[in-house]
């Protein structure tokens, strides 16, 4: 009873309304014709659909689909024309004959209704229902349905009925965040709207009358009913005949739903935060937050979020560094290494030529709701920083060969902090005495690193650092002596360490990026990261001794568990934490540079069987099966019986 005293007064309120605006305007002393007041008021501007955004692997597929909404945007060309003719007989029928209402419609449709249990047919017409879902709200009042007529009267002056019915086809709602009669097409049945068959078309033309109470997912009876029925209707107006519509609705509707679409989230949600740095730096946002504060600082960032949500509502593409078959087997070696234990890892592969990031391993287990440890966990990174802080900024700075001798004994009383004679004392207690830079390096003796820290000079040493995109070293900390074995207040991501690492392939630095360009979907250039200039870090001598100590890491060292046939180089460096509380491996082949961390979340939380810890070795089995090129097999069996879980 509700819905027929509805449709009462919308038949009643609508010509009055109109009628109102005309005796108004007439009773204005005809200072303006009614267009001209309404062309005032309502401005009808170009329509750009919000769409569902892209992104790309390196060879060109995508492997995202950023529903923001779920839209794909087709011409009407493609549209067939048994679709169109559907919808112009369920929902509009004098949709050619009408200049934006059709009272005759809206007549009808209350007749239609007032008969029936459910809503048969819309008083709305098709400019009418384009008006609202593109310009208008869904809101059920008096106002938003004057303002609806009004806009529908606009739109049909501007523009031609195919316009209108091909903007209609493009925007409807067909639930389950899918709007647009290409999206449904390939939501629903995973097929292009070409290649619908006449049953599939009816079926999902079924769905936007009442997206609710004909969701195929939840209601399918209630669609296929609803789908018979404007087969009949086609029937009954002679688009097919009574033979070829029995045939159609015999035919089995089976859905093939299409879900989300995102391979590889460890991968993707970088991509989306490398995004917003992207959109921040290419519009000034970063430089309106260098000295915000408080809520001036957040109203940026809200500004921010509003622009890169209205980027990807607008239809991009991102193409990305992503190389899938590495991908995979990053996100395996962690999930198998690890698996059946209480360890976590991550993963950062880089390539050694572009610099550009194309694989990453968020964690054990990664989805996209997580914690992505290949560039949000920030650890302490043990030996690994050696390289960098120590052997090679002294071999830079005095021109050193890697057969200089430097001292691996403990430090004398006078220099410890407190008079404790074993302070920053090698991992074995023992002391060495006088040995080559290449062994100390090698053996990963401490207070030989220690000792060329400081012949550089703290300062020297850091300046070489500050050459690194590492987020959360800070300032103070290059006065300091615990960083030179590892120790920061923060630490490091996986992934600054694998750019880092990559400086020892021709001395140079890029920050490592996913993002190649982002562009519309005709191609053009949206955004793109400036082109950058690689910053010289060590000289081509230092970075040639430095990859000769790196490779007798692994063939003679700390890295032997690492190492696998090549005919390449290889070379790496491990770091391990007090209490074995972060384990890594950092190193490159000729082709990529890869970081690896494994360890517990949680600093307290304490491990099992650590001595297996360091036999085992998980950092370096996860680096060795990213890098080499043959699959290697499960060695996880005596993982699982050891590490507790």
């Amino acid at each position: 009873m509700r819905t027929v005293l509805g449709y009462v007064l919308i038949i009643l309120l609508i010509p009055l309304s109109v009628l109102t605006f005309y005796y108004a305007d007439a009773e204005a002393g005809k200072v303006q014709n009614f267009d001209d007041y309404v062309e005032e008021r309502i401005v009808i501007n170009e329509v750009d659909l919000p769409q569902a955004s892209k992104i790309k692997d390196t060879n060109g597929d995508i492997y995202v689909e950023l529903h923001q909404p779920n839209r794909i945007v087709v011409e009407g060309e493609k549209i067939p024309a048994f679709l169109k003719e559907l919808f112009l007989q369920s929902e509009d029928q004098h949709f050619y004959e009408h200049s934006g209402v059709d009272a005759a419609a809206v007549i009808r449709a209350f007749m239609v209704n007032a008969q029936s249990d459910e809503i048969e047919q819309g008083a709305s017409t098709i400019t009418q229902q384009v008006a609202r879902n593109i310009y208008l709200t869904q809101d059920r009042t008096l106002a938003r349905k004057i303002a609806e007529v009004l806009y529908s009267y606009q739109i049909e002056k501007k523009l031609e009925k195919n316009e209108i019915l091909d903007l209609y086809l493009n925007v409807i709602y067909f639930n389950n965040n899918v709007y647009g009669v290409e999206a449904a097409a390939q939501y629903y049945f995973q097929t292009p709207v070409d290649k619908l068959s006449k049953a599939q078309m009816a079926f999902i033309a079924s769905i936007p009358n009442n997206p609710s109470l004909y969701n195929p997912e939840k209601h399918f009876d209630n669609t296929k009913t609803r789908q018979e029925r404007l087969i009949d209707i086609m029937a009954r107006e002679e688009f097919i005949t009574a033979e070829e519509a029995e045939q159609i609705k015999n035919e089995p509707i089976t859905l093939n739903t299409r879900s989300r679409l995102d391979k590889y989230p460890d991968y993707s949600t970088f991509v989306m935060t490398e995004f917003r740095q992207l959109v921040s730096e290419s519009e000034g946002f970063d430089q309106q937050l260098l000295n915000a504060e408080g809520d001036a600082r957040d109203a940026i960032q809200e500004k921010l979020s509003n622009r890169v949500n209205e980027i990807l509502a607008s239809g991009v593409i991102i193409h990305t560094a992503l190389d899938p078959a590495i991908q995979k087997k990053a996100v395996s070696a962690v999930n198998n290494v690890l698996g059946g234990s209480s360890v976590q890892g991550a993963a950062a592969v880089v390539g050694n030529q572009t610099k550009d990031v194309v694989a990453l391993s968020g964690g054990k287990d990664y989805d996209n709701t997580q914690f992505n440890r290949s560039y949000q966990a920030y650890r302490q990174p043990g030996s690994t920083i050696k390289p960098l802080l120590d052997y090679a900024p002294y071999v830079d700075t005095y021109g050193a060969s890697v057969n200089d001798l430097v001292s691996a004994d403990n430090f004398d009383s006078s220099f410890c902090p407190g008079g404790e004679k074993t302070c920053f004392e090698n991992y074995s207690l023992k002391e060495y005495g006088m040995v080559t830079l290449t062994e100390a390096l090698t053996k990963s003796h401490n207070t030989a690193a220690m000792r060329l820290y400081l012949r550089t000079g703290k300062e020297r040493a850091f300046s070489y650092l500050d050459k690194f995109d590492f987020d959360r070293v800070l300032e103070e900390e290059r006065y300091n002596l615990s960083p030179a074995l590892g120790g920061f207040t923060y630490g490091v991501s996986p992934l600054e360490m694998a750019g880092a690492y990559t400086s020892f392939v021709k001395g140079t630095y890029q920050d490592p990026r996913s993002i190649k360009r982002v562009t519309d979907f005709q191609g053009n250039t949206v955004l793109k990261w400036p082109e950058e200039e690689p910053v010289r870090v060590w000289s081509l001598a230092t970075t040639s001794k430095m990859r000769h100590m790196l490779n007798s890491v692994m063939v003679n060292g700390t890295g032997r568990k690492a190492v696998f046939s090549t005919s390449g180089y290889i070379g790496g460096k491990t770091g391990t934490t007090n209490d074995y509380r972060d384990l890594w491996f950092v190193g490159l082949t000729e082709g990529y540079t890869a970081a690896v961390w494994t360890g517990k979340d949680k600093y307290e939380e304490s491990w099992d069987n650590i001595r297996f810890m360091e036999s085992y070795a998980p950092h370096q089995l996860i680096w060795k099966r990213i890098m080499r090129l043959k699959k290697s097999p499960l060695v996880r069996g005596f993982f699982y019986a050891f590490v507790s879980s």
